[in-house]
């Protein structure tokens, strides 16, 4: 079996121990972190939730999420979809934060904010965690986003080499223009949105209501009550942050910059990445060849049968499970 495939196989040995672990095996203890970082001349503050397994853990991976998501992407309190969860259950610390602008990290003006600033600000973060700024200190950082989280972690990685492995999902170097059309089209400035209010900093966007299944899940299957939820949790991005965000994280090939593994994640149908004109997505090994002139060290993962946010997917823990059995090979 080729390197760049032995990551599904691999992950279907170990799913069963991931979503049948015991409470014990699984407990692990959270607490928030507020991590001061300069960008752009001026203090902010990011937060994040830094969950670690009840033994402790050497590795920590740092998650961030896509536009229109905070750091609840990676931990959904239905029971039945943490990303975190697993990971943690495997053996690794997790921080997950809000990218700058989201949940509850500082909001400055949505203008100020590109996917440089905030790589910068994500470098910050790991430069802390290495040190025991916030607590213990990890021998090794994983950096890993959705979407344009994994946009942010693309050129936090290429331009800062602080990292011992990438996860990149939701994003590929083939595009599909329909895609991300359509999910530019349902935007709405925040101000307009109840959730946010005319309070909210200016130059943020959001997904209108009832727009986000289409947008995100579609094809898959998801229930009315993780619908509401996901409507529930929505965040904000910043138009600006597209801009190098999908003009240099994906047109140009910086991720080559990459000197660490990569492990790449689509859902088969995700409409932004995958289609005719975009990615193939049909198997590891269609994804694999797609993405592989952009990587120096690269395997790849394929979730059946779901569309963009793979975290609320009905099986989205086969993906977990794939993540934390390529984790294990980056640090051991």
């Amino acid at each position: 079996m080729r390197p760049s495939l032995v990551v599904g196989a691999a992950a279907l040995l170990v799913a069963s121990s991931l979503l049948t672990a015991s409470p014990a095996a699984a407990a692990s203890s959270c607490r928030d972190v507020y991590a001061p970082v300069t960008v752009l001349g001026q203090r902010e503050t990011v937060h994040g939730e830094l969950c670690s397994p009840a033994g402790g853990a050497t590795t920590v991976q740092v998650l961030i999420p896509g536009s229109t998501y905070n750091s609840s992407y990676w931990h959904y309190d239905d029971g039945a979809h943490s990303f975190r969860d697993a990971q943690n259950a495997a053996g690794f610390a997790t921080l997950a934060v809000d990218r700058l602008g989201t949940g509850s990290s500082s909001k400055p003006l949505g203008l100020t904010l590109t996917s440089f600033v905030q790589a910068d600000a994500v470098h910050q973060v790991v430069r802390g965690l290495r040190s025991g700024a916030y607590g213990p200190s990890y021998d090794k950082v994983i950096v890993g986003g959705h979407s344009l989280g994994s946009s942010i972690a693309i050129l936090e990685a290429g331009t800062y080499h602080d990292v011992d492995g990438v996860l990149v999902t939701g994003l590929t170097h083939r595009a599909n223009p329909a895609g991300v059309v359509t999910v530019l089209g349902s935007m709405i400035p925040a101000n307009l949105d109840p959730k946010f209010g005319l309070a909210y900093p200016l130059g943020y966007l959001t997904t209108s209501p009832g727009t986000r299944y289409n947008d995100f899940h579609a094809p898959g299957f998801l229930p009315a009550p993780l619908k509401a939820l996901d409507e529930r949790t929505k965040d904000v991005f910043a138009p600006t942050e597209a801009v190098d965000g999908l003009g240099v994280a994906v047109l140009l090939p910086y991720s080559k910059l990459i000197d660490v593994p990569v492990l790449v994640v689509t859902g088969q149908y995700d409409g932004t990445v995958c289609g005719l004109l975009a990615s193939n997505c049909s198997s590891a090994a269609t994804l694999h060849a797609d993405e592989s002139p952009y990587y120096n060290d690269l395997r790849t993962y394929v979730l059946e049968g779901y569309g963009h946010s793979i975290n609320l997917a009905p099986n989205a823990g086969q993906y977990y499970s794939a993540v934390a059995s390529w984790a294990r090979e980056v640090v051991r």
